[in-house]
């Protein structure tokens, strides 16, 4: 078991917090996916990586496919339902993917059910998501946000990311990239600057 700060525990697949039980996705888990994956108000910026759910046999085919993808899948990569430790509910879903097209980079996505907004469950995902990538051996972690996700880019600095730049270079659309290296990790992270003074790319991806 490694325990990290702020209260992450990690043994194996399972990931604890003070508050939030990260583990992987089952079959029972549908109805919960759906209510997150289906809201339009969440997925309204999953794309480009994902778009919106449209109904229940669609989700349980994209369960489906994370429970079989999890059973092969080698650390850091995976998907990870979010639960309430409190409660038993299911409040999110948290995924650390290789980054298209080159596959080499690996990308953080968090997203939180509508009705648990406000509670700050992004940023201590992200926070034991890192960890977790961070023991497994991986030097650094991104995120991803086209640049209107004013909601996205906030959970990405409240999980200690630093934004470094815009770039096409992702799933060829212009998006925000915030970055997380391992000496970085539990170091409040710098606010992005005011949009007239962003450069227009990115030098070090």
């Amino acid at each position: 078991m490694v325990q990290g700060s702020h209260s992450v525990d990690i043994d194996g697949e399972l990931i604890r917090t003070t508050r939030l039980r990260l583990s992987p996705w089952t079959m029972p888990d549908v109805d919960a996916a759906l209510g997150i994956f289906g809201d339009a108000e969440v997925a309204r910026w999953l794309a480009p990586a994902m778009a919106r759910v449209p109904d229940s046999a669609a989700m349980q085919d994209l369960v489906a496919r994370w429970v079989t993808d999890g059973l092969s899948a080698e650390p850091p990569v995976g998907r990870w339902k979010v639960t309430e430790a409190a409660s038993g509910r299911v409040v999110g879903a948290v995924s650390l993917l290789p980054l298209p097209p080159d596959d080499i980079d690996f990308e953080i996505g968090v997203q939180i059910a509508r009705g648990s907004w406000g509670n700050g469950f992004a940023g201590e995902v992200g926070d034991a998501i890192a960890h977790y990538a961070f023991a497994a051996g991986t030097d650094e972690i991104f995120a991803v946000a086209r640049p209107a996700n004013q909601r996205g880019a906030a959970a990405a600095r409240r999980m200690g990311m630093e934004w470094v730049g815009q770039t096409d270079k992702y799933y060829d659309t212009r998006l925000d990239v915030f970055r997380l290296r391992r000496y970085d990790l539990d170091v409040p992270a710098v606010v992005a600057p005011p949009d007239d003074s962003r450069p227009s790319d990115l030098t070090d991806l």
